[in-house]
Parts: C-alpha cells; sequence; structure tokens
C-alpha cells in the first residue's frame, strides 16, 4: 500500500473516531473519498468547474462583454498573463472556505488541491502552462507574522498538500514585509498598500502558476506578479478558488 492510500484510510480511522462530518451540510462521512475531502458526495458534486465566456484578462465569466470585462478595460494593465478563477464566493462557497480557515476542517486543503490541479490541467479561463517543463507552483505569501500567531496559512496549507500527495514542483520565492490586511481596505487602498511590501527571496522559476484562495480586485495577484517578472519569470498565470 502506497503512502496515499494509507493516509486516506487513516483518515476514515479518524473520522470514525473523531467525526467532523462535512464542512458543508454537517452530514456523516462515510468513506474514504468523503474522509478524505471533508465533504460528502453531494456536496462536493455542487462545486463543478464552471464553463462559458471568461475575461481574458481577470478570468471572472463575462456577461455581454466580448473578450473583456468592463472592470479590467477601466483597470491598469494587468502583470500577469493569465487568471483562472473557479467559484464565485457566494453561499455554499462561503461556507466551505470559513470552514477551512476558521473551523476545524484543514482537510479541505485536499479538495482544494484536486480542483486546482483539475482547473489547470484543464486550462481553464487563464492558458495555465500545467506541467511544462520550468513551470512552478508559487503561492501568494502570508502577511509577515501571520504563521507564527495562527500557527498555520490556508494557502501554504495547500502548497504543501500539492507537494505532498501531488508531487506538484512547489517554489516559495515569494516574502510579505508587513503591511494592513487587504480584505479591510478599499479598491484605492489595495493597490497601493502592498507596493514594496512583497520581495522575491529565491530564484524565481521561469514559468509560475501564482495561487491564492480568493480573488477580489485582483491587486494582490498583480503585485506578486510584477515583482515576479522583475526577478526574472517570463510569463505568470494566476490560479485561484474562488472570486468576490
Amino acid at each position: 500500500m502506497n503512502a496515499l492510500k494509507l493516509a486516506q484510510k487513516l483518515c476514515l480511522v479518524r473520522e470514525y473516531l473523531l467525526p467532523l462530518g462535512c464542512a458543508v451540510c454537517g452530514h456523516a462521512l462515510l468513506d474514504t473519498d468523503e474522509a478524505w475531502t471533508g465533504l460528502c458526495r453531494r456536496c462536493a458534486g455542487r462545486f463543478r468547474l464552471e464553463q462559458g465566456r471568461r475575461c481574458a484578462v481577470c478570468g471572472q465569466p463575462l456577461i455581454s462583454e466580448l473578450k473583456i470585462c468592463m472592470s479590467c478595460r477601466k483597470a491598469e494593465e494587468r502583470s500577469y498573463d493569465g487568471m483562472t478563477l473557479l467559484y464565485p464566493y457566494a453561499g455554499m462557497a462561503q461556507r466551505l472556505l470559513a470552514a477551512y480557515k476558521f473551523g476545524k476542517h484543514r482537510v479541505l486543503a485536499r479538495f482544494f488541491s484536486e480542483k486546482m490541479l483539475a482547473a489547470a490541467s484543464g486550462s481553464t479561463g487563464g492558458g495555465v502552462p500545467y506541467g511544462e517543463a520550468g513551470t512552478a507552483w508559487v503561492p501568494v505569501p502570508p502577511r509577515a507574522g501571520k504563521i507564527k500567531e495562527a500557527g498555520w496559512d490556508q494557502v501554504e496549507l495547500i502548497a504543501g498538500t500539492l507537494e505532498r500527495f501531488h508531487k506538484t514542483p512547489v517554489l516559495r520565492c515569494l516574502t510579505r514585509m508587513a503591511s494592513k490586511t487587504q480584505k479591510k481596505l478599499g479598491k484605492t487602498e489595495r493597490v497601493t498598500n502592498l507596493k514594496g511590501r512583497i520581495t522575491c527571496v529565491k530564484k524565481p522559476p521561469e514559468q509560475a502558476i501564482l495561487f491564492d484562495d480568493v480573488f477580489t480586485t485582483g491587486s494582490t495577484m498583480n503585485v506578486c506578479a510584477e515583482v515576479l517578472k522583475t526577478a526574472g519569470t517570463k510569463k505568470v498565470y494566476g490560479l485561484c478558488l474562488f472570486y468576490d
């Protein structure tokens, strides 16, 4: 039995002894797959990758526009070369992320990593160069001191899951200096808050899949992509679980 299969079976044993239940509906997790991802089959099945036309810049669904949404037409030029966004941040998605970040359902990192890999391999929306030589996954860095204070970071846990269970090349080459929390700022403040606050501390990959949990205005992704390109990365493709 390989390490992954053993880890999955141990998850089912843990769920039997110390049940968490489905992160969304609370239903009992009855088999190995459910225990592994932290979701019952019914709730997991609701998270399907969206199809349809997407903005060529930010990756959000288009309503009536042809190639670029109205927000991106008015915004400054982006530093990233493509963006893939998986799910709208509303309703069940909000409950899911809250259970992961603020509850006890950290096993959801496995569900999230699988969905991100599926989106990347299918090049949904942003032309992500999955599996190409010289490409590494780069996590958006947490704010300074967060891991020390909280003991973990939601994006870093996904990064570790990608490495450990999917053998995905992850390069933690970005670091973030002290700054205000982005979610508490308005659109204009978000643009300036991280300027000069993110640096590249290692040789970056030739191509990067820059990933985060939530895409709101794109300011964080844009600053990270700009830093990577200044350090030598040729192409940066963004990938986010949710968009607000």
